[in-house]
């Protein structure tokens, strides 16, 4: 969608709001011991507490509240038994709807003992993130998105997971450009719009170029050893610097 109104502006930073507040407090709140389906009831309550609801859930039916996903899993991890071990690299994603507006972003962390490698790929991902959002101005090719994520992340020593892409959001969680993708296509000529509410979401990988989605239907994890960060931002596209609407 563009946001066109005062109204909208509104609602997408109030929805955004309470995506960016949960996904802090669910990662304020984790601890080693505790399942991703205790984790995920965190989630759930902010998101009540709130009056928002769940995207995932409400969208494609989800089978949790939030996506969690662990060490080799990269997106749409289901909450559930398994329990969150000390060391682990963690990625939170929360979608949520609050009032006909959505909010997407998602964070990666590791819980100690710190490795010094996962800690700069987390850094590393963020870093990606915020380049490629401070970059962008109303008038630029969607695909200046994807050469800039491959720049950045080839800079820091990675590759991009190439199956993940960022996308348009609004008022639905996933709205044209439905596939925002991570590295550059030289066909893609559409043009970000002033006002355009778009997610930007790099996904770095140590060595992996694509997730495999496992049996459970939803789940996309790596082979070989490789980890992948994740982080995100729903953001709103204007002459200037972009607006970011789910900070914490």
């Amino acid at each position: 969608m563009t946001s066109d109104t005062a109204e909208d502006l509104q609602g997408l930073k109030e929805a955004g709001k309470v995506v960016g507040y949960t996904i802090a407090e669910m990662k304020r709140r984790v601890v080693p011991g505790m399942t991703t389906a205790e984790l995920d009831q965190v989630g759930a309550e902010i998101l009540e507490h709130f009056g928002a609801k769940s995207a995932p859930k409400v969208t494609y039916n989800f089978p949790g509240s939030t996506c969690i996903s662990i060490n080799e899993e990269v997106a749409h991890g289901i909450p559930g038994p398994r329990v969150i071990q000390p060391g682990d690299l963690i990625n939170i994603d929360v979608s949520a709807e609050l009032n006909g507006y959505y909010g997407d972003a998602g964070v990666s962390f590791q819980l100690p003992p710190y490795d010094e490698k996962l800690t700069h790929l987390c850094r590393s991902t963020e870093e990606t993130m915020m380049n490629v959002i401070n970059h962008l101005r109303a008038g630029m090719k969607v695909n200046e998105i994807g050469r800039m994520m491959e720049m950045e992340a080839r800079k820091r020593g990675y590759k991009v997971i190439r199956n993940l892409c960022s996308h348009g959001i609004g008022k639905s969680l996933h709205e044209k450009p439905f596939e925002i993708l991570p590295f550059y296509n030289p066909r893609e000529t559409t043009v970000l719009k002033e006002g355009q509410v778009i997610t930007v979401e790099p996904f770095l990988s140590t060595g992996a170029d694509f997730a495999e989605q496992q049996s459970d239907g939803w789940t996309l994890s790596v082979k070989g050893g490789s980890r992948v960060a994740q982080f995100e931002h729903t953001i709103i596209v204007t002459k200037g610097k972009p607006i970011i609407l789910t900070s914490a």
